[in-house]
C-alpha cells in the first residue's frame, strides 16, 4: 500500500507488520520545514496503525541517505526562520525517537547533519561500506540542533561525540560501527534489505512488551538506576492489563505462533 502524493517528499509504504519511509529530495535527500513536518504526522499517524510493529527509513537513490538541511535556508542569517527549523527538527525527531515500535535507519550513502540525526533518532541502524557520517554544522558557524549533541553522545560516549561534532569529524561505516554508531555494515545496496529482514524479526515479539521494553531502554538515558528498576518492575506488572501477554505465554505452551493484537 502506497500512500505518496506527487508533492510528498517523504514516499511511505506498509509491508507486512513494517512502515517504510523513503526520503525523496534529490540529489542530496535533504530536509525541508514541509518535509519535516510531514515526518512528524506520518509517525504520529503509525503509532495509531495497531498493524505496524516496525519502522524503517532510508534515502532515495544510492549516493545519499540525506545529507540534512539546505544550507541556503540559512544563508540571509534570520534567526525566527533558523527558531523555526530547529522546532520543526526536533519535533519531528522526536516524535521518530518516540514511535512506539522498533524504528530501524537503513543508511545507504552520505548521513551528514540532519541526515545522521534523523538515524540517531532510529533504534537501529544499519549502514551500508560507502557511508560516511558526520555533525559539521559547527565548520558552517551552526550546530546540531535535532537531537545530535545528546543521542550521538548516549551511543558513544563524550570522547567520540565531541571528536565528530567540535572537530567536524568525518567517520567511515567501518569506524561507526567500531564506536558503536550504528550496529551493522552490508555491502553496498543491502542496508534495506538487511533492515527489512530486521523488522520481520520484530513481528515474532509482543508489541505491548516492545515498547514497555523501549521505553525503560531509554529511560536510563535520563533517569537514575534507582528509579528505574522500580519502574521495571510496574512495566511489567501492567503487561497483565493486555491482550498480548495472555497470548503470548499460551501460544508457547500450546506450541503454536502467536497472534498479538498490540493492546
Amino acid at each position: 500500500m502506497t500512500l505518496t502524493t506527487e508533492k510528498s517528499l517523504l514516499k511511505e509504504q506498509i509491508v507486512g507488520h513494517t512502515a517504510v519511509i523513503s526520503i525523496n529530495n534529490p540529489p542530496a535527500n535533504t530536509w525541508t520545514a514541509d518535509s519535516l513536518q510531514e515526518l512528524k504526522h506520518k509517525v504520529l499517524s503509525l503509532n495509531e496503525n495497531k498493524e505496524v510493529y516496525a519502522l524503517v527509513i532510508t534515502g532515495e537513490g544510492n549516493k545519499f541517505f540525506s545529507a540534512g538541511a539546505d544550507l541556503k535556508l540559512f544563508a540571509d542569517g534570520d534567526k525566527q526562520n533558523a527558531a523555526d527549523m530547529a522546532r520543526y527538527f526536533g519535533e519531528a525527531f522526536e516524535a521518530l525517537s518516540s514511535f512506539r515500535g522498533v524504528s530501524i535507519a537503513a543508511i545507504n550513502g552520505y548521513a551528514m547533519g540532519g541526515g545522521l540525526e534523523v538515524a540517531l533518532a532510529c533504534d537501529l541502524r544499519i549502514c551500508e561500506e560507502q557511508a560516511q557520517l558526520a555533525l559539521p554544522e559547527a565548520t558552517v558557524g551552526l550546530l546540531p540542533c535535532a537531537g545530535g549533541t545528546q543521542n550521538l553522545t548516549a551511543l558513544v560516549g563524550e570522547g567520540w561525540a565531541k571528536r565528530m561534532i567540535l572537530c567536524g569529524e568525518r567517520i567511515n561505516a567501518e569506524k561507526a560501527e567500531k564506536i558503536g554508531l550504528v550496529e551493522e555494515v552490508v555491502v553496498q545496496g543491502n542496508a534495506f534489505n538487511t533492515a527489512m529482514a530486521l523488522a520481520e524479526k520484530v513481528a515474532n515479539q509482543s508489541p505491548s512488551s516492545v515498547k514497555a521494553c523501549k521505553t525503560l531502554v531509554q529511560a536510563g538515558r535520563s533517569m537514575p538506576r534507582a528509579q528505574a528498576l522500580p519502574l521495571e518492575r510496574e512495566l511489567f506488572a501492567n503487561l497483565f492489563d493486555t491482550e498480548d501477554q495472555a497470548e503470548g505465554v499460551n501460544a508457547f505452551l500450546n506450541k503454536r505462533k502467536a497472534n498479538w493484537k498490540n493492546g
